[in-house]
């Protein structure tokens, strides 16, 4: 017995251990169990019949093997009956999250950390503009919203809470009490306000013109903002490098009706620019903290990159396969999960006058219409035209009035009360001139610049914006749609005021075109490039360009059009900024259409799909045959040979670039690392620029670094080439043979709300990733990066399309993410894969073929109609 005593006591522990384990076990289990059932609870329901309240007849739901939704309605109102409904089923908490965000709420969701947030956007009071929008729409667009917000509403009195999505669960663990309000048109018109203000041109540029003025000479603020190269870049009206320039589009600018409160107009010989020390001091704090808000209110609305940018062009006929023109698109926007677009189509079962739409592309959750696509006749693109559409002011204040032509004028006032999540309200004071609101009334380093004064009296700030009046884009969409010839486009065109882009246009009937849009300021002093005195009317804005005036051209001799953020006209024309990309992506798109040409290649889709991954580094190019002339010994010359014989593209597996990129950075922080932190150069066209020009001047002050005792263009490079060798050892290794650029340059994609949580296990629950990827910043594969960060990927080609205007259902696209916005739904992120490697998936348009590719059917039926009705 004495030898069993122990042997019992093992099997007894043994026992216990697997029945701890048993239990774990089976806990494990229910969990799982009990988490994948709350995780599928909220997946929508893609086949069979389904009553929708409010429709009027049937609307049949066809989504192919990656989840696209194709609907076929009878009439307007249940088409967009029909896509409210189906935007709520694959997004609904995306809609919700947005609407806060741009009706300044996001307190409600997620507690005080966002009161900072909500009080900016109150400030500039996106919703109060998108409520006076809707009340100015036509007819026909007001019964398009109302009907997409009954749409909405059907779905959401179908299912509530984590039935909705699964973010609704994990909002539940922080905010018990919320439920979701009824869906609104304001709520859809206000997302337009959030786009506006992440495509806001120049603001960035003026605030960091106005800090450099603190601590550099006017001649090197203006270096380091350099003017477009007109001449040796393409303008998209003037057409290709060699072309005759663009035709001013009119004589001098007529205004157009004068922007209300803006004074007497001044000649711009007569109108004083604020004083030149007016950036300086205390008010340069004012401007750092300004620029600092500026830049975190978009990582709301998908993170925003240092590198912005699009790629569209369009090519006739004659130059085409087909014989018919192709449009190709690819538009640069922060990256988010899930995408920022949802692919659609919106078909009529007959064109008729009730029934006007057969469309199909890209569009918002939360917002009725297609942005992006095609119908049966036209095809359009978007690219940002960034033109310049909001200006600062320098105020004085005292009390609540403001000095204008040496009169303290009454500041309109406004209570804004913010509702905290598990915390009190907020309550602020808006105040406003009548330009803008004051943008310095927020937070406490613009308290503290008005406490302590300075120069010129110059406490606050005030922000003048075109978006801050209330337009027309939310019905320019619906004309867009529906338009079918060249002049149907440009009425459509001449609706979608903010946010200005660069509009390409192609149709059955082989014309190609482009025409820039937009409510675009005319100034009665100065350029839009630095803050001016708010206290003389003589500054501000007098009008506006007239649309017939804006840059378009129809069918031009070259037989092409390429937009890419470049100018979009010569410098004849009308002011609309100086701040336009400097045109390295497109001039290699240019280059690259043009050599097809010479060659006698007539393009096809695969070719425009093709120069969509084109990873060219111009900037890389500048510097190979400058180093290769160095006398370097050590790291540096050991990373000189690595580049030698590199022929500059930039490719997910290539050991040059991972080097060339860490070089880049290294030699932009040695150079400029000194500059205030919000003006240092975070890479980009711009700096491209900036550097290049310095190649040739060899012995300039920027190639000294006293810290690191090196002075001269060929001992900075130096110096820069082996600190790079050596950072490039320490992340990659020491064999560059394992080196590759994917290996940096990744791209996790991340929830807008959840997916920076801190919370490890929420975190993985909504984002995915990293991906490897190949491209960078300026490139026409445009994978931008942040140079003071890192190298990870901040910017990316939201989308692609190529149509083919002779087969609409030969046109091939990719998202992003996917159709889902559901946390482990199938389609939540499958296109991500394709997207990472280029491919494109087919895109079918007419009736038989959305049929013939449909892997799931659902019929929306009205409430009580019969089964088989």
């Amino acid at each position: 017995m004495g030898t069993d005593a122990p042997r019992t006591r093992r099997h007894r522990g043994l026992s216990l251990l697997i029945g701890l384990l048993v239990t774990v076990l089976v806990l494990a289990i229910v969990g799982a169990g009990v988490g994948w059932w709350t995780v599928q609870r909220s997946f929508p329901t893609t086949s069979g019949r389904v009553d929708a309240p409010g429709l009027t007849a049937a609307v049949v739901v066809y989504r192919d093997d990656a989840g696209v939704p194709q609907l076929v309605a009878e009439t307007d109102h249940d088409l967009f009956f029909a896509q409210g409904y189906v935007h709520a089923q694959d997004r609904f908490w995306e809609m919700d999250f947005r609407r806060h965000v741009t009706a300044g709420r996001v307190a409600e969701l997620f507690g005080e950390s966002q009161v900072a947030t909500d009080a900016f956007i109150r400030t500039l009071d996106w919703r109060g503009i998108a409520e006076q929008e809707y009340a100015l729409l036509d007819e026909r667009s007001r019964a398009g919203y109302d009907a997409y917000a009954e749409g909405v509403n059907a779905y959401l009195g179908e299912r509530s809470g984590a039935d909705l999505s699964l973010e609704y669960a994990v909002l539940g663990l922080q905010n018990p009490g919320y439920s979701p309000e009824p869906w609104t048109p304001v709520d859809s018109i206000a997302w337009l306000k959030a786009m506006a203000w992440d495509l806001r041109s120049n603001l960035g540029d003026e605030i960091d013109r106005a800090l450099l003025a603190t601590v550099l000479p006017p001649e090197e603020v203006a270096r380091l903002h350099p003017d477009y190269p007109w001449g040796a870049k393409p303008t998209i009206a003037g057409g290709p490098l060699g072309a005759a320039p663009a035709a001013s589009s009119a004589s001098p600018v007529e205004l157009v009706e004068p922007i209300a409160g803006t004074g007497s107009v001044a000649t711009p010989e007569s109108a004083p620019h604020a004083p030149a020390d007016a950036a300086t001091g205390d008010y340069g704090v004012a401007l750092a903290s300004l620029r600092a808000v500026l830049d975190g209110i978009p990582e709301l609305l998908g993170p925003e990159g240092g590198d912005l940018g699009s790629n569209s062009w369009v090519v006739s006929g004659s130059l085409t396969e087909s014989g018919l023109p192709l449009l190709a698109n690819d538009p640069h926007l922060g990256p988010a999960m899930p995408s920022i677009w949802a692919q659609m189509g919106l078909h009529c079962a007959e064109l008729r006058d009730d029934c006007g739409y057969n469309v199909a592309g890209y569009t918002f959750s939360g917002l009725p219409g297609v942005v992006i696509g095609h119908n049966e006749r036209i095809a359009w693109g978007f690219t940002n035209l960034g033109p310049d559409v909001a200006d600062l002011y320098l105020e004085r204040v005292e009390g609540d009035t403001y000095e204008l032509d040496g009169v303290m004028t009454p500041l309109s006032l406004r209570e804004e009360v913010i509702e905290v999540a598990g915390g009190d309200p907020v309550t602020i004071a808006v105040r406003s001139t009548t330009r803008g609101p004051l943008v310095t009334d927020i937070g406490e380093d613009f308290g503290q610049v008005a406490a302590t004064g300075a120069p010129e009296g110059a406490d606050h700030v005030s922000l003048q914006w075109t978006a801050l009046s209330p337009g027309t884009t939310a019905q320019a969409i619906f004309a867009l749609n529906r338009a079918a010839d060249w002049d149907a486009f440009r009425s459509a065109a001449a609706l979608f005021d903010v946010p200005s882009q660069n509009l390409v246009y192609a149709d059955v009937d082989g014309n190609i075109g482009y025409q820039a849009p937009g409510r675009i300021p005319v100034r009665r002093s100065g350029d839009g490039t630095v803050p001016l005195a708010g206290w003389t009317s003589a500054n501000g804005w007098s009008g506006t360009i007239p649309f017939d005036q804006l840059p378009s051209v129809l069918n031009p001799p070259a037989g092409y059009i390429v937009t890419a953020n470049n100018a979009a006209a010569g410098p004849d024309g009308p002011l609309l900024t100086v701040d336009w990309d400097l045109g390295y992506r497109a001039e290699v798109i240019d280059r690259l259409l043009r050599e097809r040409i010479s060659a006698g290649e007539l393009l096809t889709a695969d070719a425009l799909a093709e120069i969509q991954l084109d990873t060219g580094d111009t900037n890389a190019a500048a510097f190979l045959p400058v180093i290769a002339e160095l006398d370097l010994t050590g790291d540096a010359a050991l990373g000189a040979a690595l580049l030698d014989g590199w022929d500059a593209r930039a490719e997910v597996d290539s050991a040059e670039a991972a080097y060339f990129a860490v070089f880049w950075r290294t030699l932009l922080d040695q150079m400029f690392g000194e500059l205030p932190e919000q003006t240092r150069p975070v890479g980009g066209d711009r700096w491209f620029s900036v550097v290049g020009t310095l190649l040739g001047e060899p012995d300039a002050a920027w190639w000294t670094n006293e810290q690191s005792g090196v002075a001269g263009r060929d001992a900075m490079l130096a110096h820069a080439l082996d600190a790079a060798w050596n950072e490039a050892e320490g992340r990659m290794g020491g064999n560059p043979d394992g080196w590759r650029w994917g290996r940096l340059h990744t791209l996790t994609l991340t929830n807008q709300s959840f997916g920076e949580s801190g919370i490890g296990p929420i975190e993985w629950l909504f984002n995915r990733g990293p991906f490897e990827l190949g491209g960078g910043s300026s490139i026409v594969n445009a994978i931008g990066w942040d140079a003071t960060v890192g190298y990870g990927v901040d910017w990316v080609p939201s989308m692609r399309m190529v149509v083919d205007l002779a087969d609409a259902d030969a046109s091939r696209w990719v998202n992003l993410t996917g159709a889902s916005g559901h946390a482990f739904h199938p389609h939540y992120a499958d296109q991500a894969p394709l997207w990472q490697r280029g491919e494109l998936r087919e895109w079918p348009f007419t009736i038989d073929a959305i049929q013939a590719a449909a892997s799931e059917t659902l019929q929306l039926r009205p409430a009580g109609q019969p089964a088989d009705g």
